[in-house]
């Protein structure tokens, strides 16, 4: 339960720092000194349960679940009190000081019980310190027989899917460069790396190219005196393995190996190796004997890959529906080919459920190869692929993918788990949105909670556990997925962890007939069980048991669900009313209506006091009330107004707001400047059809917004004046905004480090644009689609560092420039539905750079006029 701890305490130190800086308007009755002492406690156990040394036991076992409930039980009194005081208990002056005197009293129970654990902790580490926990263990082997199973090889010993790998990989190890080199494999588990590295290691061209070989595997918790030891005994067969060797230190084996590898040419492979540091620690003892040396490295961790590779690294790709039939086809046949037709649509359904994982082809292969050769048997295995893949050899497919779960530190293993609900192709934005929400990101390093996100997602996807779905227009991860084993293996994990926390995201879905019967949670499915919650808050007074609807996957994921506090809601949605509860500790709303939707009793959106993702679709304007959120990060409707900000004695700033989606008419007025002062994140439109002015929306403080990245604008075929942008814009978007081209001058001029120009459906009206020299120097995507420009001058040096070219419906464009094959940068050129010079222009620039020998790049053709 380490890891349900760990995610627990992060989340209360959140709150913890949250109220003691709430809105002014609801000053919270606490005393901040015992606050302070309770997170510094917070930030010991955090200590502890990030610690590298961890080994599971029971003693561990114990004391994380002891900590998970004291760490809930703090939540639930920082809630029960939170929401108390901004209820009816702040209401009366006379009740500020049995409030505080409340406060104070259950804090320091539960300080008194942290100081408990905290002692239990500290005899916990001694007791490691002792055994020697600390000290990296030894596993370093000579072979790997977990991922023997996966060497299924074809003709010549060849493995099934892996011909022109191995070919590539021979060749650069046979290479004539005389100098020590590395070459390194890297790929998620399961997918071959060390299946293609033991048949290399036992190719006959190798055994006869090098003079010595040698293999050992490395553990992410390893010791260089065995993983030394190891290297020897495989070089000298192990004949020396009960002599002397064993007693030897790490530099004396070194020295050893060195001198056994001096004048040799020798081949030497590094299994599994987890880190860099390894290397490090053996480096001195391979000699470069100029004699044509190799190491391979395989590893699940590209950034290992990149680090210790002398070239680029290898990466395993998943395998292709056909060579993933044919690996299946000679597991289960020994030959390339189905015998029984009657089976080959099943097999091949099961070979795409695998979704090209080598491993579980190879299992579920060998389950059938084994089994009576009947369409109903394999109907059934196909409708069970996940579940058998960790049939027989002890669950070996799980066994595996757990490496590298296991190899995780704590604070990606919360994140990891989190991904048992992501559905695939889920979009990295929505996903940073729930794990802040979430509460178990640690900021660090003056980051804020989205940068660390971001670099966690970026750790995950580095080390093979979450898989790159889909590409932005910059060429930057859009949508991510997990394959269906690390899915499975979320949810046994989740499980032995008890990792189902009171979650802290809801979806409320308004736009359902039967809204009675979903649950009140998720908005999802048909709801299963009646739960009655303790307390109500309704406007200014509260009400004792009521009850919800709520489906069994959030009863099972809720430990703490019968406990929560709840404040309902009114919900007017065309010509009626719907009531929906809504939990107080929640940090991420999102409410779906398919008309339109309007709060009542507004005056109770306070109570969802640590709110930090708010999004509602279908409600035209905002309640008041959102100006007075302070912990709010995000704000997303599909189009909504904010109403209009008054300075008022109470007035307070949202620091912390750095998202705007889709907001109807923004007015920048200096009251909302000063409101949203570190907004980076902006989307409006506008759609007045009255004379007014743009002076009026005072879109020239946009110039203020210093750090503002991405600014979408769509003025709904109104032409577009009286704007400024700051210089901090990375991304602009435009759509509809009727602009003169000859403005763009003054675009190109005001934002120095713009990397993005994206400019949709008559952005810019007019006949011809002359960009100019200077301008636009770090631009790296340009897209404009359904624009009536004729004529678009441009040279290499007008646009020095672009990289992705988007031209879409563009039926009157002429041509594109030659000159643009010149930009040294260009990766891509996208075409749809262009005109026939358009696309001949293109394909004389890429025939030009053809014949002149350079950088190939993209082109892509959809569609054409």
């Amino acid at each position: 339960m380490a890891v349900a701890a760990y995610a627990a305490s992060v989340s209360l130190l959140h709150a913890l720092g949250n109220i003691q800086h709430p809105a002014r308007r609801y000053r919270l009755h606490l005393d901040t000194k015992q606050i302070q002492s309770l997170q510094e406690k917070l930030q010991v156990l955090i200590g502890f349960l990030e610690l590298p040394s961890q080994r599971e036991s029971q003693e561990l076992e114990d004391l994380a679940r002891q900590i998970t409930a004291i760490v809930h039980e703090a939540e639930g009194v920082v809630d029960l009190h939170v929401v108390y005081q901004l209820g009816e208990g702040s209401q009366d002056k006379g009740k500020d000081t049995a409030a505080l005197l409340s406060f104070y009293q259950d804090i320091e129970n539960v300080n008194e019980k942290i100081d408990s654990i905290t002692q239990v902790m500290m005899m916990v580490k001694g007791k490691w310190a002792n055994d020697g926990v600390q000290e990296r263990q030894a596993v370093a082997s000579v072979r790997r027989s977990s991922s023997t199973i996966l060497a299924s090889g074809g003709k010549n010993g060849t493995p099934v899917g892996f011909e022109k790998r191995l070919e590539r990989v021979m060749e650069e190890l046979a290479g004539y460069e005389s100098k020590l080199r590395i070459i390194t494999v890297a790929g998620m588990g399961g997918i071959g790396k060390t299946t293609l590295a033991q048949n290399i290691f036992e190719h006959h061209y190798i055994i006869q190219h090098f003079d010595l070989r040698a293999w050992c595997t490395i553990s992410q918790l390893y010791n260089v005196t065995e993983v030394l030891l190891g290297l020897l005994c495989d070089i000298q067969d192990g004949n020396e393995i009960e002599g002397n060797l064993a007693l030897c230190s790490a530099n004396q084996l070194g020295e050893r190996l060195y001198k056994s590898l001096s004048g040799k040419r020798y081949f030497i492979v590094m299994d599994d190796v987890c880190s860099t540091e390894i290397w490090d620690d053996v480096k001195s003892f391979f000699p470069d004997n100029r004699s044509g040396s190799r190491i391979l490295v395989t590893t699940r961790m590209s950034k290992v890959a990149v680090s210790l590779g002398s070239r680029r690294p290898y990466l395993m790709d998943f395998l292709d529906e056909n060579k993933s039939w044919d690996l299946f086809c000679e597991k289960v046949f020994g030959k390339q080919s189905c015998p029984f037709p009657e089976l080959e649509k099943i097999g091949k359904n099961i070979t795409k459920s695998c979704r090209g994982l080598p491993l579980a082809i190879v299992i579920i292969g060998g389950l059938l190869a084994n089994s009576n050769m009947t369409r109903e048997y394999w109907e059934f295995v196909g409708e069970n692929v996940s579940s058998y893949a960790n049939l027989g050899n002890d669950e070996h497919c799980l066994k595996i993918l757990s490496l590298s779960y296991n190899n995780l530190p704590i604070h990606l293993k919360s994140c990891f788990l989190s991904m048992r609900k992501i559905s695939q192709g889920r979009r990295i934005g929505p996903l940073i949105k729930y794990w802040v929400a979430e509460g178990f990101l640690k900021p660090t390093g003056g980051k804020n909670m989205e940068e660390v996100a971001n670099e966690y997602l970026k750790d995950l996807i580095d080390r093979n556990l979450i898989l790159v779905r889909a590409l932005d227009v910059r060429g930057n991860i859009h949508a991510c997925e997990i394959h269906d084993l690390l899915g499975d293996l979320c949810m046994r994990e989740s499980e032995k962890e008890q990792y189902f926390l009171v979650q802290k995201a809801q979806i409320v879905n308004l736009q359902m007939e039967n809204i009675e019967g979903l649950c009140f949670l998720c908005g999802h499915g048909s709801a299963f069980q009646m739960i009655n919650f303790p307390k109500v808050h309704i406007a200014s007074r509260s009400t004792s048991v009521t009850s919800a609807l709520v489906c069994n996957n959030c009863r099972h994921m809720h430990q703490y669900l019968a406990r929560l506090r709840l404040v309902k809601m009114k919900y007017f949605i065309g010509s009626y009313t719907v009531e929906h509860l809504h939990p107080t500790n929640l940090r991420l709303l999102h409410v779906r209506s398919g008309t339109s939707l309007e709060l009542l009793l507004q005056s109770k959106l306070f109570f969802l006091w640590d709110l930090r993702s708010l999004d509602i679709y279908g409600a035209p304007v905002l309640p008041f009330e959102i100006w007075d959120m302070a912990q709010l990060r995000y704000l997303m409707v599909d189009s909504a107004i904010i109403p209009n900000l008054v300075v008022t004695p109470d007035f307070i700033v949202l620091e912390k707001l750095h998202t705007l989606c889709k907001i109807r008419n923004f007015k920048c007025t200096e009251e909302v400047l000063q409101k949203i002062p570190n907004l980076k994140k902006l989307k409006c439109h506008y759609d007045e059809k009255k004379s007014m002015e743009w002076s009026y929306y005072r879109l020239y403080n946009l110039a203020r917004l210093n750090k503002l990245e991405p600014l979408s604008v769509d003025a709904k075929d109104m032409p577009l004046k009286n704007i400024s942008f700051p210089t901090s814009l990375k991304e602009l978007k435009l759509t509809r905004c009727n602009i003169s081209w000859e403005e763009m001058t003054i675009i190109g001029a005001s934002l120095p480090i713009l990397e993005t120009l994206i400019l949709r459906t008559n952005a810019f009206k007019g006949y011809a644009w002359d960009p100019i020299e200077g301008q636009f120097l770090r631009l790296k995507v340009l897209s404009i689609d359904n624009s009536d420009l004729v004529r678009r001058g441009a040279e290499h040096n007008h646009f020095p560092n672009l990289e992705r070219l988007f031209l879409k419906r563009m039926h009157w464009l002429k041509e594109i420039p030659l000159s643009v094959g010149d930009i040294a940068t260009l990766v891509m050129i996208y075409l749809r539905d262009c005109g026939d010079s358009v696309l001949n222009s293109a394909k004389q620039i890429l025939e030009e750079q053809d014949s002149l020998g350079m950088r190939p790049f993209k082109f892509m053709l959809i569609g054409k006029s």
